[in-house]
């Protein structure tokens, strides 16, 4: 029987950080990463696709702000359901190609997600989810300075804008993510969800926030029961004493020791800390179950037990 997986994919996946930022570029990268995850396919697992969006929604909003005398700039939530689209479109365009080339005839499409967070959520309060592109100290003082941006340092990659990142707690479109599991590869839950509240009258509220993708991810993968979570980021495996000449690079990861080294500070927020805490929510709530978190170019190596980053319940 075949096992169903949730893949997460990271930045690196969508957006070289040596191109330039066009969509061009961007269809460059994302044509690769479709060869690596068209061989996931047609090893004959059922996948679904979870993608982020921090640099291509900060590009969004950034233009939309610029143009703001020609015409009004768009509300956050929207920027984040135009990226949705774009991303989406370009995954399914190179995934239906790296599929035919391989002789599998498997629609795959995409779904705009809506996400609801709850209005009370405490990431509100204290934003920490990187957009946009990365800044010098001196550029990102200014830009505090001139639009009251938050800015924060990326795990050592320079200073990025940060925003909310509420904790996702219900995917609007589930079900027709379920029926369509069988049949096609579906991407959704794009750069995290379009974040939404839910009103007391049933209607939804788009709000200013980016969701962590692999929180959204994680979610999906235990809604649809998924055999396996799979994070795929830059890195081989998760290390601790990250860049240090005593990093260590670890195979198995249960969730008392990834609870010691989170408390120890091991792992940098908004990079590799979201995605050991996804991994270990799914395994809490499937102890059955892991999680994986690897490079893509290693995702199926991973898959097979030779490499990446396992993390189970013990």
């Amino acid at each position: 029987m075949s096992q169903k997986i949730v893949i997460a994919l990271g930045g690196n996946a969508l957006q070289s950080g040596k191109s330039e930022p066009t969509a061009e570029a961007q269809l460059e990268v994302v044509r690769k990463t479709c060869e690596h995850i068209a061989d996931i396919s047609c090893k004959d697992y059922e996948i679904a696709l979870v993608h982020g969006n921090g640099p291509q929604v900060g590009r969004i909003l950034l233009a939309s702000e610029t143009a703001k005398d020609v015409t009004p700039a768009m509300p956050f939530d929207v920027c984040g359901a135009m990226s949705q689209g774009y991303i989406g479109y370009h995954l399914q365009q190179c995934m239906k190609y790296a599929l035919n080339k391989r002789d599998k005839n498997v629609p795959v499409l995409t779904i705009a997600t809506q996400m609801v967070v709850e209005k009370e959520d405490p990431g509100f309060k204290n934003p920490t989810k990187p957009i946009g592109p990365f800044y010098s100290e001196e550029e990102a003082k200014a830009l505090e300075a001139e639009k009251g941006y938050t800015m924060k340092e990326d795990a050592g990659r320079g200073w990025r804008r940060v925003v909310a990142s509420p904790i996702p707690r219900k995917i609007v479109e589930i079900d027709a993510v379920k029926k369509l599991w069988d049949s096609s590869i579906v991407i959704s839950c794009g750069g995290g969800g379009i974040p939404v509240i839910e009103n007391k009258d049933g209607t939804l509220e788009g709000v200013a926030a980016v969701i962590d993708k692999d929180f959204a991810a994680e979610l999906l993968a235990e809604q649809v029961e998924a055999d396996v979570l799979m994070i795929l980021t830059e890195v081989e495996k998760v290390a601790i004493n990250f860049n240090k000449p005593n990093q260590e690079n670890l195979s198995n990861l249960n969730l008392a020791d990834a609870a010691k080294y989170i408390e120890e500070g091991q792992f940098a927020p908004g990079s590799m800390l979201p995605k050991v805490e996804a991994a270990m929510k799914f395994v809490r709530a499937y102890p059955e179950k892991k999680a994986i978190i690897t490079s893509l170019d290693k995702a199926i190596d991973a898959l097979e037990g030779k490499t990446g980053t396992v993390i189970s319940f013990a």
